[in-house]
C-alpha cells in the first residue's frame, strides 16, 4: 500500500511566505522551517549547557522542522489576519490542528504514533511544554531575520512587521534566558557581509 505523507511534506517547498508583503527575495516554507529547526536546537542547547536544563534538543530540532506542515494544507495565513479577533484565532487553531491530522492519517497506522508527538505537545510534560515555547520563540527569531534581511536590502515594506515582531522577541528574551543569549550573542551577525562572517568569529 502507498502513502502520502512524505510527499505531502516534500511540498513545503512551494509554500511562499509573507504573501502579502513585497519581498526582495522570496521565502518559501520549506527554507522557514529549516531555520526554525536549527535555531531551537540552539536554544534547548543552550538551555541545557548553561542553565542546568534537561531538555531533548533533538526533539526542539524536530518540532521546529514539523512546525508549520499544516500550511501544506491550509496555506500560510497573514498575521494580520490569523490573529485579527480571538474568534478567529481559536478557529484557525483548530483548522491547524484539523490539517496535522490529515496529515497524520497519511501515514501507515504503525507510524502514527511515533510522528504524533512532532505535531503535538504533551501538555502534562513540563519539560515539553517548554520546548514547544522554544520553538515558537525560534519561529520568531526566525521572522525577525527575514525582516532584518529584507530592511537591511532597503525593502522598507517590512518596516513595521519588524517592529512588531522586535517587540515580540524582546519579551520572550525577559522570558527565557536562552533567547536572551542567542538575541546577544548570535543575532547581530545576521546583519554582516558573507566576507564579514568569516574574518570575524
Amino acid at each position: 500500500m502507498e502513502y502520502n505523507f512524505f510527499a505531502l511534506i516534500s511540498r513545503m517547498k512551494y509554500i511562499d511566505r509573507w504573501s502579502l508583503m513585497r519581498n526582495s527575495r522570496e521565502e518559501n516554507l520549506c527554507e522557514h522551517c529549516l531555520e526554525v529547526s536549527m535555531i531551537a536546537h540552539a536554544l534547548a542547547t543552550i538551555g541545557n549547557v548553561r542553565y542546568g536544563k534537561s531538555l531533548n534538543a533533538e526533539r526542539a530540532s524536530l518540532i521546529g522542522l514539523y512546525h508549520d506542515a499544516s500550511e501544506i494544507i491550509t496555506g500560510d495565513m497573514p498575521t494580520p489576519v490569523k490573529y485579527y479577533n480571538n474568534d478567529i484565532k481559536t478557529a484557525f487553531k483548530d483548522i491547524e490542528d484539523i490539517a496535522c491530522h490529515t496529515l497524520l492519517d497519511k501515514l501507515p497506522d504503525d507510524l502514527k504514533n511515533a510522528y504524533t508527538p512532532i505535531f503535538f505537545k504533551d501538555d502534562q510534560d513540563e519539560n515539553d511544554v517548554y520546548i514547544w515555547k522554544l520553538v515558537k520563540a525560534a519561529d520568531k527569531l526566525s521572522a525577525l531575520i527575514k525582516c532584518m534581511e529584507e530592511t537591511g536590502s532597503g525593502n522598507t515594506e517590512f518596516s513595521s512587521a519588524m517592529s512588531t515582531i522586535l517587540a515580540s522577541v524582546s519579551s520572550m528574551a525577559g522570558k527565557y534566558p536562552e533567547v536572551n543569549d542567542f538575541v546577544c550573542e548570535f543575532l547581530p551577525a545576521y546583519g554582516k557581509t558573507l566576507d564579514e562572517l568569516q574574518s570575524d568569529k
